[in-house]
């Protein structure tokens, strides 16, 4: 399969950036309400969409939150349960330093709170359920500390099998009971399948691989880059701290691919996970989740992720990655 030539990339991703500029111009209220799929793109757009999604609630909201430091959140869930809805919260359980404060306030205001099993390493997952009807997939906490410079996306999803799946892990990992999750029509897990799924997305691609990756260090996963690449497929990376991934960035560069890398000393700040294959083609798929590229992410915490080809998502998470990579530093 030949590379994708210069002047389709440039073409795909102009077209990726002005429809993001029309979806972004249309705000967050338009993006939440339409479609069984639809972008939260951060900073960009306010978290405050997050406790508006938590508002809607009439009967339940359930999260699952590695850190929960946003007051707004914890006061809107708070008042949700005072209204009568049941709220329930896992909270990750080897972080109760970030996590102390929300767990003592939602306890004080009657909400259902746990700290995460120790079945896993960390439970790094971060989603929102209303009413077991449309859940929000993030790939970013729900802290307040890091909304100003933080790349991250969230992705509402009311398939119905994806909702059920989802809730049936929550209730499980709710009362720390063993569950094998099941994927629904569109979804990744961990430690179940999502170093598999992740596998068969890159090992699938044919065209073009963009990605944006907070931590980049599993090999398994790299080395599909990698060999993406030497078939053909025009890859590029958007990623942190070179020192800390340098061997694995240096194999994609080695192989024919870009990398553009920003630092943790300031500026944005890439803590997304997202993968897109194949933009602008009939087979394009999007990836967004929690899950990084790490042995411990992939397979031994609780982590959630999506893979969809919806057309808004994909094209709105791939006018961003174009455009963090054109605002990075060339590795």
């Amino acid at each position: 399969m030949p590379r994708i030539n210069a002047a389709r990339r440039t073409a795909i991703a102009a077209g990726a950036l002005l429809a993001s500029a029309g979806l972004l111009a249309g705000g967050v209220a338009a993006q939440a309400a339409t479609g069984t799929y639809s972008l939260l793109t951060f900073p960009d757009q306010s978290h405050s969409a997050v406790v508006s999604f938590v508002n809607t609630a009439t009967r339940s909201v359930d999260v699952t939150m590695y850190e929960l430091r946003d007051t707004s959140v914890v006061n809107a869930l708070v008042a949700r349960q005072k209204a009568g809805v049941k709220v329930r919260v896992i909270l990750d359980g080897q972080h109760t330093s970030v996590n102390g404060s929300a767990y003592s306030a939602l306890r004080a205001g009657g909400a259902g709170v746990t700290y995460s099993s120790s079945a896993y390493v960390y439970t790094h997952q971060k989603t929102v359920t209303v009413d077991g009807a449309k859940s929000l997939i993030l790939t970013g906490n729900l802290d307040s500390v890091y909304y100003a410079n933080d790349r991250d996306f969230g992705v509402f999803n009311s398939d119905t099998n994806d909702v059920a799946a989802i809730e049936r892990v929550f209730n499980a990992d709710y009362a720390k009971t063993a569950v094998t999750p099941t994927d629904g029509d569109d979804l990744v897990w961990s430690p179940t399948d999502s170093q598999s799924r992740l596998l068969a997305l890159i090992n699938g691609a044919q065209h073009s691989l963009d990605l944006e990756q907070l931590e980049f260090g599993d090999s398994a996963l790299v080395n599909a880059i990698v060999a993406a690449e030497q078939r053909g497929v025009a890859v590029r990376v958007v990623g942190m701290d070179p020192g800390s991934y340098a061997s694995y960035f240096d194999q994609v560069v080695a192989a024919g691919g870009s990398v553009a890398t920003y630092s943790s000393s300031g500026g944005l700040y890439v803590h997304a996970k997202v993968i897109v294959a194949d933009y602008g083609t009939a087979t394009a798929k999007v990836f967004a989740g929690s899950e990084n590229f790490s042995d411990n992410s992939l397979n031994h915490n609780r982590e959630l992720g999506l893979i969809i080809s919806d057309s808004g998502v994909l094209t709105g998470i791939e006018a961003t990655v174009s455009a963090d990579f054109a605002g990075g530093t060339v590795y």
